[in-house]
């Protein structure tokens, strides 16, 4: 996992290419505008899903991971804590195919706060609860760029 800022993109130069346009494409298109749904970008490699959700207590979310995509996340507005571990720390369920969702029970060994311009790149073997508060519930929107993993 990756944990940064749109600000700092530079830094980050020497990351795959995948995730290079990732950052590119926000940067030259204003997501915070965007509706809501799936946005194509390089057909099923790379698209950005438009998400916008109130935050709520931890006890009220579930652990995720994905096997097919990476996931950016990339904080347009509002603040959201997100819980983080390792897949092999944590009780894998069973892997919905279709879905490309691996829900998965346990305790975090990290978590980190997005705020706006802030991302998180999860890969594969990162497994994270998203949508938590802060200190209180808001509404948020986010962009999360999936990338094909190859």
């Amino acid at each position: 996992m990756i944990f940064g800022s749109i600000n700092h993109s530079k830094t980050y130069s020497t990351l795959h290419e995948d995730l290079l346009k990732c950052f590119e494409y926000a940067k030259e298109n204003s997501l915070i505008d965007y509706e809501k749904g799936t946005h194509t970008i390089d057909g099923d490699d790379i698209f950005v899903n438009i998400v916008e959700y109130e935050t709520c207590e931890k006890e009220e979310r579930f652990w995720e991971a994905h096997k097919k995509y990476i996931d950016v996340h990339l904080m347009l507005d509002g603040c959201e804590r997100i819980d983080l571990n390792f897949i092999e720390n944590l009780e894998q369920k069973t892997y919905e195919e279709d879905s490309d969702f691996l829900p998965l029970d346990g305790k975090n060994n990290g978590y980190v706060e997005l705020r706006k311009g802030d991302f998180l790149v999860c890969y594969p073997e990162d497994a994270h609860m998203t949508a938590i508060k802060v200190s209180e519930k808001e509404n948020i929107k986010k962009a999360i760029f999936k990338v094909l993993v190859r």
